[in-house]
């Protein structure tokens, strides 16, 4: 595991190799990506706010993996996204420390959740991007493309925006997809074809309503869509961080062995190089 000043003279290091598509995996769903000098950081839970606010409840949230960097040390983002509204997404302690370490931070939220993300992160909604699927945003060098997401189900507010969506984005010659947190839907894999998507960050802690465990894909299902919508390579996520809600990525691998789908396991604070190449026509 890479972390503190191990991870931040990773970072550094990968700024030589400019052209390639450099990301690390922060924990949860957590990821810094990095593209020509360019850093982009995905739905990071940099705190320990969960574990504190439920140490004394029925639910603790016990970490199982050590906190890879304070977020405060991260003073080189350009760009942060939220893909919904729950803590380990929209993480007031990670991401006022970030606004603060990062004055020119745009802040990334789906436009419903904007209201709550302004008040959560103690700023003017209007300091926040907010997004809705269907309308791209554009924001530095990355193109931020909203898809739905249904964490159980597919969620809108009265005039039809979703609560929770993932991402996909594009730059340069690379379209990523991250999903936030979502189970299978009716048509998903329809959206997901309109772009060629070279690389996705898909969860696997599955569905477990015994643990009052809200809904994600299991490592089968993971493994499954990404096949089906055509993923270059697809990476998990959603595990290993908390006690009560976590899975191993051993069925994630065996299912994308069985699948002919090209995978990565990253271990928390790793790096992923994907070599540069030319951008398309």
């Amino acid at each position: 595991m890479q972390r503190d000043d191990v991870l931040l003279a990773d970072v550094e290091r990968a700024k030589e190799d400019a052209e390639a598509l450099h990301l690390w995996w922060l924990g949860q769903s957590g990821y810094l990506i990095q593209w020509q000098g360019r850093h982009l950081l995905l739905d990071p839970y940099l705190s320990d706010s969960l574990t504190l606010k439920y140490a004394a409840t029925p639910k603790p949230h016990v970490r199982m993996t050590e906190l890879v960097v304070a977020p405060d040390r991260l003073d080189f983002v350009d760009v942060v996204t939220s893909s919904h509204n729950h803590t380990d997404h929209l993480d007031g302690e990670t991401l006022i420390a970030l606004l603060t370490a990062n004055p020119t931070l745009t802040v990334v939220v789906p436009e419903a959740n904007r209201p709550f993300a302004a008040e959560r992160l103690q700023v003017d909604s209007a300091r926040l991007t907010g997004i809705v699927c269907g309308r791209p945003e554009t924001v530095s060098a990355f193109e931020f493309n909203a898809v739905p997401a249904a964490h159980e189900e597919i969620e809108t507010d009265d005039q039809g925006r979703h609560k929770f969506i993932g991402l996909v984005v594009r730059f340069g010659p690379w379209t990523i997809y991250h999903s936030g947190d979502t189970i299978r839907y009716e048509g998903m894999v329809e959206h997901l074809s309109q772009w060629p998507i070279d690389l996705a960050l898909l969860p696997i802690n599955g569905h477990d309503p015994a643990r009052a465990v809200a809904g994600n894909l299991s490592g089968e299902e993971a493994a499954r869509l990404a096949k089906e919508a055509g993923v270059g390579l697809v990476i998990p996520c959603h595990y290993d961080m908390f006690e009560f809600n976590t899975a191993s990525p051993d069925d994630f691998e065996a299912a994308c062995r069985r699948e002919g789908q090209s995978f990565r396991t990253l271990k928390c604070g790793e790096r992923l190089r994907l070599p540069s190449r030319k951008s398309p026509d």
